[in-house]
């Protein structure tokens, strides 16, 4: 028997429910599994923040995702081309029938893979101009207060602070990090900021300098610092940065972006600060060289002043001409003072002279008669300048009238031409009044005469009569009156009361078994259906 007629029999599957089983099946046959291979077709997040890919090598491939909460959790992200190694649980994706991976964890699949990775950041930040070297500052010569940033459990804090001791003694901060890990290269970054936020003069002193510090390791343990996030915070750290990451031949991308770069981290406490003894020694030589100047120059002054001594006349030489004049204007003297004393005396008597009795009262006078005239003079200026005043209030007096005038005049004439504007609109009014009120008349007149042509009355006119009921209701036909019924007959000329002969309706009767009863049910809601009270003008 054929194999499609052997299983005729077999319980048939909906695609759901085959897509279901599937995906227990290889959950449950496989779980978590670790996975090596390329990323291929990474275009970064999805704008629902998941990740979708695919893991390839020589000859397969196999779907991939990531969550968007794992995506942000994990350490090294994906890259389109970086080799990696993924962890994650192995399910099939119904509604394109593959499976796939979901990625829990990522990681480099080598020292290759982290190189490759190392080189293409390198690349990408070395664009943006955070190697360039105008960008680095100058380390200070002493500083006062030293940063470091490094593990507080760890040799390399033991190292620097034993160096600081042996060469010069400094105030030392230290902000503990983690130097390794998932994690490490967020704190890292964390201290460099807030090493730079610390404000001058505050509680906690600012640092003249940081050490970013760590000791020896593999490519992988000195990840943590070629990190995106920490060469952006060395970036942009505004005081001089040492790094001193490993040994001499670790290289990592904080290196490129310090200001300055240590081989070991007690290279980095040595560039720090200068040798303590050195200094004295250079001090003590500078003191002396300092003094031996001053001697040489104190001495050559000295040989200065006594060449220009040399060279000067002597005192009495200088003196001589000076004393003489001295001696001659001490002799004439006396005579000076009395001829400067009869001068003054002339000139007081002459003064005195002049101030007699007739002087002074000519004086009086002339000041009396300046009086009278500068009186005179002030009442012909007040009297000017009233009149000149009465002059000019009353040319403003003259002019206020007359624009007190042309102000009525102007504002009758307004007056004038509103009151023609008013009753040139109320004659428009009573006009358009009229029109309205004729228009409506005859608008009546025409309704009235389309009523009375529209009327039954008129037909009632011409001949024919309205049957009604005993309710009030028209008749429209001889079938509706019972036997003996009560009608009302309307004439033009007014209304009669009427009853049915008595044989019509033994007639309608014996007719009445023969009509189906579909038509009698018909018949009797048209009756109602056509019904009208009379105060609407029924023509029936």
């Amino acid at each position: 028997m054929p194999p499609a007629e052997q299983l005729h029999n077999a319980p048939e599957f909906t695609v759901s429910e085959l897509s279901q089983s599937l995906k227990r099946t290889v959950e449950d046959t496989y779980g978590h599994v670790r996975v090596r291979g390329e990323i291929s077709g990474f275009r970064g997040a999805h704008s629902s923040g998941h990740c979708y890919f695919a893991l390839k090598d020589e000859s397969a491939k196999i779907e991939a995702v990531i969550w968007k909460g794992v995506h942000g959790r994990m350490r090294f992200k994906p890259q389109e081309g970086l080799e990696v190694i993924a962890t994650g649980k192995l399910t099939t994706y119904p509604g394109s029938s593959k499976y796939q991976i979901v990625i829990e964890a990522l990681e480099p699949a080598g020292i290759g893979a982290l190189m490759a990775l190392m080189e293409e950041r390198k690349k990408k930040l070395a664009a943006e101009g955070l190697f360039d070297e105008a960008r680095k500052q100058l380390l200070p010569w002493l500083p006062e207060v030293i940063g470091v940033v490094t593990s507080p459990t760890g040799a390399v804090i033991r190292d620097i602070l034993h160096r600081l001791e042996d060469r010069f003694p400094r105030r030392v901060l230290v902000w503990p990090v983690k130097v390794q890990g998932e994690g490490s290269a967020e704190q890292v970054a964390a201290a460099i900021r807030g090493f730079n936020a610390l404000p001058e003069g505050g509680r906690i002193p600012r640092p003249d300098v940081l050490i970013v510090a760590r000791g020896g390791g593999s490519l992988e343990d000195l990840w943590s610092f070629n990190e995106e996030i920490v060469v952006r915070a060395a970036a942009e750290s505004m005081i001089p940065l040492i790094s001193a990451v490993g040994h001499e031949t670790d290289i990592t991308l904080i290196d490129f972006v310090a200001d300055k770069r240590a081989p070991t981290p007690t290279a980095a406490a040595e560039m720090a600060v200068p040798v303590r003894s050195e200094l004295f020694v250079e001090v003590a030589d500078l003191a002396r060289r300092t003094r031996a100047c001053w001697q040489r120059g104190h001495e050559n002054r000295r040989n200065e002043l006594r060449a220009a001594a040399r060279a000067l006349p002597a005192a009495s030489d200088l003196l001589a001409i000076p004393r003489q004049r001295l001696d001659s204007a001490g002799a004439s003297l006396p005579r000076c003072l009395k001829a400067n004393t009869h001068a003054h005396f002339r000139r007081f008597s002459a003064a005195g002279s002049k101030l007699t009795l007739r002087v002074l009262h000519g004086q009086i006078a002339q000041a009396g008669h300046r009086l009278t005239v500068c009186g005179e003079r002030l009442g012909l200026s007040a009297r000017s300048l009233l009149r000149r005043r009465r002059d000019r209030f009353a040319g403003l007096e003259v002019r206020l009238r007359a624009s007190k005038l042309s102000n009525a005049q102007a504002q009758r004439n307004a007056i004038a031409r509103q009151r023609e504007r008013a009753q040139r609109l109320s004659e428009r009014a009573g006009r358009a009044l009229v029109t309205l009120l004729q228009r409506l008349d005859a608008r009546v007149e025409n309704s009235g005469k389309l009523l009375s042509a529209l009327s039954y009355r008129g037909v009632l006119a011409r001949g024919f009569a309205l049957v009604r009921d005993d309710s009030g209701h028209p008749l429209h036909s001889a079938d509706a009156i019972g036997p003996s019924a009560r009608v009302e007959i309307e004439f033009a000329d007014g209304r009669v009361g009427a009853t049915a002969d008595a044989d019509r309706p033994a007639a309608v009767a014996r007719r009445a078994p023969v009509q189906p009863k579909a038509a009698a049910q018909e018949t009797k809601p048209a009756q109602r259906r056509v019904a009208k009270p009379v105060d609407q003008g029924s023509l029936f």
